[in-house]
């Protein structure tokens, strides 16, 4: 298992290489890139993510173990960054491995819909129209609670 809050890129690619080697009973790996999306209405310049060290990724952990468990994946792994980025820049990844595929693309879309939903995360957008803090969105809520 690998979690990672950081405010460097990654390569998409060596992540997902490495992440995939030496699973040798494993019959699925599923991926998913996040990006940073321009807003639909005002320009958006930027979002900045913020953070509690520590405290975060305890959290993370803790869902990609209970991920583990209830989806018997055999790796699990959460890359999720903070600071100013811009859009079009990777904001985050999961990655699930498991014998079975259906198994690894619900671990992937239960992880993703805790991220946007629970992961104690706090982001702002700054637009062409000023600054505000991202409220959480009732699909969001309603897609974490079909797990």
């Amino acid at each position: 298992m690998y979690i990672s809050v950081q405010d460097q890129p990654f390569d998409l690619g060596t992540v997902s290489a490495e992440f995939a080697s030496g699973h040798t009973n494993t019959g699925a790996i599923v991926t998913f890139t996040g990006l940073v999306r321009g807003g639909a209405e005002d320009r958006l310049e930027a979002m900045e993510i913020e953070h509690y060290p520590g405290m975060t990724e305890a959290a993370l952990n803790a869902m990609a173990e209970n991920a583990i468990s209830r989806f018997s994946l055999g790796d699990a792994l959460i890359i999720h960054r903070y600071g100013r980025l811009v859009p079009g820049e990777m904001i985050m990844m999961v990655a699930t491995a498991a014998r079975h595929r259906k198994d690894a693309f619900d671990a992937a879309e239960f992880l993703m819909d805790y991220l946007k939903s629970r992961a104690p995360f706090w982001k702002r957008e700054i637009s062409d129209s000023g600054a505000s803090w991202v409220a959480s969105k009732d699909e969001d809520e309603d897609a974490l609670s079909r797990w």
